[in-house]
């Protein structure tokens, strides 16, 4: 029993993870019919500027508790700058050209996001100060950390936040309105430009989170970090329902629980395996993801 709560809670842990990055993939996708593969790369960016905020509150000797409020922050907002920047320069002259040529420029963004921190960072791995001691209670027999209740935590808030602000706010109206008809939602005065930098922001910032999340909990981020915790994100935005946000949030969490399970119950070795096993299967049994529907292209 304790082996399975533990297994749970870290499975849980890491579903957080993927279901924020998750949302920012689905989100795009969704109101531009995009696959942005940058973005895996814009939740490493918020986790180096997680660091580097985490590294200078931690000089200042100021509580944990301001500290990290103050990193998380601070990362959410900037990184969110930097996906309207990309979004500004990169896509938005794009949109209207050959799915192929915006899909070329993602992996162009992508590779220009990983060498920048390249050469800012190096190659090395950095490692997150250390704020949050690794105190925790016991649960059935399992030790559960502090900061993985946190995190969890934390998340779900996140996650309620959105939802909550794309169902029952104007811009959220607009959104759900962009991603029925974007011709349409211009025709009713919606500004449909604003509400796309809007989208990439939210995104930014939920990946900014989720990479300041992960630094705290494996300690330590590399410059390559993005490529893989975005390729998992992506697959649970897929087997949620891309372009549904109650999709990806439950596909996040599934992706993590099933990594859990398979790496301690089977082998690490066969965790992508299982994963995308899982993928494949519910793909060919539902097209659409889980919760997805299906969509019409408009000419």
């Amino acid at each position: 029993m304790s082996e399975f709560v533990q297994l749970l809670v870290a499975g849980l842990t890491t579903g957080s993870f993927y279901a924020l990055i998750a949302l920012g993939y689905t989100m795009v996708y969704g109101i531009v019919r995009l696959i942005n593969f940058a973005h895996g790369d814009i939740f490493m960016v918020g986790a180096f500027i997680g660091w580097t905020v985490l590294s200078a509150v931690a000089a200042m000797h100021l509580p944990w508790g301001i500290g990290l409020l103050i990193a998380v922050l601070v990362a959410m907002m900037l990184t969110g700058g930097i996906g309207v920047i990309v979004e500004r320069f990169a896509y938005q002259p794009l949109l209207s050209a050959p799915k192929l040529s915006i899909l070329i420029t993602a992996l162009g963004v992508s590779l220009a996001l990983e060498n920048g921190v390249l050469l800012i960072f190096g190659p090395r791995f950095l490692t997150y100060p250390h704020l949050i001691s690794n105190a925790g209670f016991t649960l059935a027999g399992a030790q559960i950390s502090d900061v993985q209740v946190g995190i969890i935590v934390l998340s779900f808030l996140l996650m309620a936040a959105l939802y909550v602000f794309v169902h029952h706010t104007f811009i959220g109206t607009a959104m759900r309105a962009l991603a029925v008809d974007r011709d349409a939602a211009r025709l009713m005065g919606i500004n449909v430009e604003r509400i796309i930098q809007i989208t990439f922001f939210l995104g930014s910032t939920l990946a900014a989170a989720a990479g300041v999340m992960e630094g705290l909990y494996y300690t330590q981020i590399n410059f390559f970090m993005g490529f893989i915790v975005g390729l998992r994100a992506f697959t649970a935005a897929v087997l949620g329902g891309i372009g549904n946000i109650p999709g990806a949030m439950a596909g996040g969490l599934i992706i993590g629980l099933l990594e859990a399970f398979s790496a301690g119950y089977i082998s690490s070795r066969w965790t992508d395996v299982i994963v995308f096993l899982v993928l494949i299967g519910t793909l060919v049994i539902k097209p659409t993801g889980l919760f997805g529907e299906r969509v019409v292209e408009r000419m």
